[in-house]
């Protein structure tokens, strides 16, 4: 009996170990690399802890091709990672997390990770040389390309590797290769399940009213670059441009 006991309670351990493996290899609906335009050259440059990415030039301005992963802050200070929901819920400083919390690192670095606003105000979490956009800059951006009714698609990564069908006008023109990342969310639930493969949210240096600050949405149903003002305790992508 106390044999019998044993043996399942060793396969109670082993299915609850499977089915968190399960649950890692799915926080994501693919974990492939990003796919970059290949008519370009990418340059590339590296963070303070050592993650090279790709840039492009577009127009006049030198924008990174991938989303922020840095947990330190440019002055080699850490970013306190939050995991818990309360917890971040509660922040009033700057953070950081990953999508649904995954610790596989293949989707850490081909989707990034996500910030609160206070740690994008601190003007510490770009590369040196670096920064993050202010809606100006995302506004000087978009008009390059013709506008925020067709922006979105020439930005964005082009077929369904990653973005959820059917990714409306992607084309990738420019290379920047928007990614979606999905959104850390205040309260519960901390994640939407489908979050992670319909919208790119990228955030701009420029506070709006007082707890709220500018980002831009790409979606997978529309080529639009779109504009909101969000609570500056969400966890959206960071994109960066050359100083």
């Amino acid at each position: 009996m106390r044999r019998l006991i044993a043996i399942s309670v060793l396969l109670f351990f082993i299915i609850v170990i499977l089915f968190s493996c399960k649950k890692e290899e799915s926080d994501f609906p693919t974990i492939a690399p990003a796919v970059f335009n290949p008519k370009f050259t990418y340059a590339t440059m590296t963070d303070v802890d050592g993650n090279i990415y790709k840039t492009i030039t577009i127009g006049t301005q030198t924008w990174m091709a991938e989303n922020l992963r840095t947990t330190k802050y440019n002055d080699n200070s850490p970013i306190p990672n939050v995991t818990e929901s309360s917890d971040w819920t509660n922040l009033r400083t700057g953070a950081y997390c990953n999508y649904n919390n995954t610790s596989n690192t293949n989707a850490i670095v081909t989707f990034g990770r996500l910030y609160n606003w206070m740690a994008v105000n601190t003007g510490k979490l770009a590369p040196k040389g670096w920064h993050v956009p202010t809606n100006e800059e995302w506004t000087i951006l978009s008009n390059y390309l013709g506008g925020d009714d067709v922006a979105g698609g020439k930005l964005k990564e082009t077929d369904t590797t990653h973005w959820n069908k059917p990714n409306v006008g992607a084309t990738n023109e420019t290379g920047f290769t928007s990614l979606p990342n999905g959104v850390r969310y205040l309260g519960l639930p901390s994640f939407y399940s489908n979050d992670n493969d319909t919208r790119a949210s990228m955030w701009s240096s420029t506070g709006d009213d007082i707890g709220a600050a500018w980002l831009v949405v790409i979606y997978s149903s529309s080529d639009k670059l779109n504009r909101y003002s969000f609570s500056e305790g969400f966890g959206f992508s960071v994109r960066c441009v050359k100083d």
